[in-house]
């Protein structure tokens, strides 16, 4: 269930002392990239901090980290039952991303960090984490068209919600790749509000980190990033080459990830995964596949595919996928703590694949057999390349796969 609003959340978080100094990030790609660099940028200059990002990938709560490594389970489940008995108690009612926005923040203050580093769930202005009290500085990461649903049907809409996540004398980074008409909202939001905008020169760093191997949007968020820490630690302002050892070991799942199958499907050759979801991250892997795969004139993609419903299957598919590629369909499984979201049949996957020029000799209906569509691609590819994408539950379920086995 998804129900925008601060009402609930500030009733659970009530009794939890925000000690920390917050940094919030919100945007439709790039913000979970953003909150791992801080996060090493953190580690690397010795503040003790928090990190909470969504959705989960593999265990609910692998989404919060303590200086950087996720909390067990019996850390997790101790904070989350205390959340739990104040909204049976205070009859809240709260949601599940508000109880375990609630579950971080617990955590949060249990380990007495210095910092936060907080994602943004769904939009900013009535996000549940946008119950911050001490936000250090803001950062809106690239805005496009998501979640259309919850928060409007323009770019400029979209914008607006999550510029809400500005407060009056706050500083906020905003990632100046966005196009003319979304900082047009940003900059006039900033004026009534009253925060200051900031806005990184990519241009001054982008030659040196294309040469140590950062994709475009990868140097974009990194911009971002240092300029947020920056802001938020003052007295820690280390120029980005002292900084970059510990970006370079940043590992982030799910993102341009290169992925050893061997124990799954017997292929020693790296897979390429990565949670693209939306058009606007199906542009950045389209491009990075076509850089890295295609124009090395390697064999057709195989892909792995997967998608949720709601999503505009057509407009990822249309950048992602050309004639000769080769398709696996397949659909993820529940997702815990999150049972309203409902993947795509793969039947229909592959038709909009037959509607982008997939021949219909190169697609596999793999139903709900996750280890089956890899075995499938695997044997397909020979030695060309293999992607899996198209939603970051696919991505879950790749890597639970690969855990357990």
């Amino acid at each position: 269930m998804i129900d925008l609003g601060l009402a609930r959340i500030g009733r659970l978080v009530q009794q939890t002392p925000q000690t920390w100094k917050a940094i919030h990030v919100a945007g439709t790609n790039g913000k979970g990239s953003i909150c791992a660099y801080l996060s090493a940028m953190l580690s690397a200059s010795g503040l003790t901090h928090a990190r909470f990002t969504s959705p989960h990938l593999i265990d609910r709560w692998d989404c919060i980290a303590i200086n950087g490594k996720p909390v067990s389970e019996a850390v997790f489940r101790d904070a989350e039952e205390v959340v739990k008995q104040r909204d049976r108690e205070g009859k809240v009612g709260a949601t599940e991303f508000e109880l375990l926005t609630a579950t971080a923040f617990e955590l949060f203050h249990r380990h007495r960090v210095e910092y936060g580093v907080v994602e943004v769930g769904l939009g900013g202005r009535l996000d549940a984490t946008n119950i911050l009290q001490q936000k250090a500085v803001t950062v809106i990461a690239k805005i496009g068209v998501d979640h259309q649903s919850f928060l409007g049907n323009t770019i400029e809409e979209i914008a607006l919600q999550k510029a809400g996540i500005m407060h009056s004398g706050v500083p906020c980074v905003v990632d100046p790749s966005n196009q003319p008409s979304v900082l047009r909202v940003l900059e006039e939001h900033a004026r009534e509000v009253g925060a200051l905008l900031h806005f990184p020169v990519i241009e001054s760093i982008e030659g040196t980190l294309a040469a140590e191997g950062f994709e475009l949007h990868q140097i974009q968020n990194l911009a971002c990033a240092h300029l947020a820490f920056r802001l938020a630690c003052p007295e820690h302002d280390y120029p980005l080459a002292q900084l970059l050892p510990a970006i370079k070991a940043t590992q982030w799942p799910g993102r341009l990830q290169h992925l050893n199958l061997q124990k799954l499907t017997g292929r020693s050759n790296p897979v390429l995964l990565d949670g693209a979801h939306n058009s606007q991250s199906a542009e950045v892997l389209a491009a990075y596949v076509d850089k890295h795969f295609r124009a090395k004139g390697k064999q057709p993609v195989t892909w792995v595919l997967a998608a949720t419903r709601g999503k505009d299957v057509g407009g990822i598919f249309g950048l992602l996928l050309k004639p000769g590629d080769r398709v696996a369909a397949v659909q993820f499984g529940p997702v815990n703590g999150m049972p309203w979201i409902k993947p795509v049949i793969p039947a229909s996957l592959l038709q909009v694949a037959v509607e982008q020029g997939v021949e219909k000799a190169a697609l596999h209906d793999a139903g709900d057999d996750v280890r089956g569509a890899l075995s499938w691609a695997v044997q397909a590819a020979g030695d060309g390349p293999v992607v899996i994408a198209g939603s970051l539950y696919l991505v879950s379920s790749v890597l639970r796969l690969l855990r357990e086995t």
